[in-house]
């Protein structure tokens, strides 16, 4: 692990660029300021009582990576958030990571693909997964949630190890997907000898629109997706069923959240064989609107108790019923999944492609994992799909300047 840079240090305390005396040349990407352009990209503030990437209105490209621990010093550990949070700060400014290194025969700090881009609402997400409070160096078992487990096997798991698991996880959300790779290359990079990359995903296409000011997407079903999502804006339901609280028995998780992935891999041969009725009867809503099967238009009511010749229009098994909070004790999750393709099944000459689905809750076994227990029980979309990769993270609070991510589990 390499020393923290003097700049490094100063900007983490808070002193920007400007701070320093040297303006944005050679620093920033882009803009002078890398706040605006005409096409609406901007920067979102990455110190706060929250990490950004968990409310912030959804951007529509993302890279999010598990990476696992190759050394269990805890001092390493609290380097790397050090370092991770620094350079993800400077890297949600539209700034270069680390010092700008104009020297032939050293390696630069920052990796370069983003230079001349700008910041594109570039958010940055840590989380720690179960596994990393077992390694008894780190000294962390007593300071695990208890809403922190491995998520239990669930009703039409395949899951492939490689694609599930992790001891942390960065998510890198922006509308630019070479500034979201670059996030993840360049932490990647600073962790080397620390960690690993378990695995990651590329996504594009958000699939669920997390503020009012979003229409809502469409999933490569061609289905709208996320009607019925929290919206950030909505901060009754975030602080009911996102944010952890005072409920919690380790109060360093206060402010933050779990995160709860999934690859979910779409049969999409299959599904286009599949008629327009029976498609809109297995999600419960009209494909072109996107309204539910009882009204016209997208957001009418969801009426699960309306019926047409004596059976219900909503059908007992279709997508929409399942996952509603009417009928999962009124339990919510806060969506932020994306579409992902990844080429060719070799073995089926079918595309590598679907869900990579990401939902924010306050207690996963409370919240996401009955919700997809019914799913998987009884859900017609089953046919159609399948969860090949799984994960949990607590995501903790946000950073203070001057501070870094995990700073309250680790300080």
């Amino acid at each position: 692990m390499s020393p923290l840079s003097r700049r490094r240090l100063l900007t983490s305390a808070g002193v920007g660029a400007a701070g320093l005396g040297i303006g944005g040349a050679g620093f920033l990407i882009g803009q002078e300021t890398a706040e605006a352009s005409a096409e609406g990209t901007g920067t979102v503030e990455f110190y706060g009582a929250h990490q950004a990437g968990i409310a912030t209105p959804a951007q529509d490209r993302l890279h999010f990576a598990a990476f696992d621990l190759v050394e269990d010093d805890p001092r390493a550990l609290k380097a790397l958030l050090e370092e991770w949070t620094a350079a993800a700060a400077e890297m949600s400014r539209g700034e270069m990571v680390g010092d700008v290194n104009r020297m032939p025969v050293a390696p630069p700090d920052d990796t370069g693909e983003t230079v001349g881009l700008l910041p594109s609402s570039l958010t940055v997400t840590f989380g720690f997964g179960p596994a990393i409070f077992e390694r008894p160096a780190l000294g962390l078992g007593a300071r695990r949630p208890a809403a922190l487990k491995p998520l239990p096997p669930l009703p039409g798991d395949e899951l492939n190890g490689l694609e599930s698991g992790g001891d942390l996880c960065v998510q890198a959300c922006s509308d630019d997907p070479q500034v979201a790779f670059h996030a993840v290359r360049n932490l990647a990079r600073i962790g080397r000898g620390t960690v690993v990359m378990r695995w990651s995903q590329l996504g594009f296409g958000r699939t669920a629109t997390t503020s009012r000011s979003q229409e809502t997407p469409r999933n490569l079903m061609g289905m709208k997706d996320g009607t019925a999502n929290i919206r950030a804006e909505d901060t009754g339901a975030m602080e009911r069923f996102v944010w952890v609280g005072s409920e919690t028995d380790q109060p360093w998780m206060r402010d933050g959240s779990y995160v709860v992935t999934r690859r979910i891999r779409m049969l999409l041969e299959v599904w286009d064989r599949a008629s327009l009725e029976d498609q809109e009867q297995t999600i419960g809503r009209r494909k072109y609107s996107g309204a539910p099967l009882t009204g016209s238009r997208e957001f009418d009511p969801l009426d699960l108790e309306a019926e047409t010749g004596g059976k219900k229009v909503v059908a007992e098994n279709a997508h929409v019923r399942l996952a509603s909070a009417t009928v999962n004790d009124g339990e919510r999750i806060l969506r932020r999944g994306y579409s992902f393709t990844d080429g060719v099944d070799q073995s089926l000459g079918e595309l590598e492609a679907g869900l990579f689905f990401i939902a924010f809750q306050k207690d996963p076994e409370k919240q996401f994992v009955p919700i997809q227990r019914r799913l998987g029980q009884f859900d017609a979309l089953n046919e159609y799909i399948k969860h090949v990769g799984s994960a949990v993270f607590a995501v903790p609070p946000g950073a203070r300047p001057g501070g870094y991510v995990g700073e309250s589990l680790l300080g």
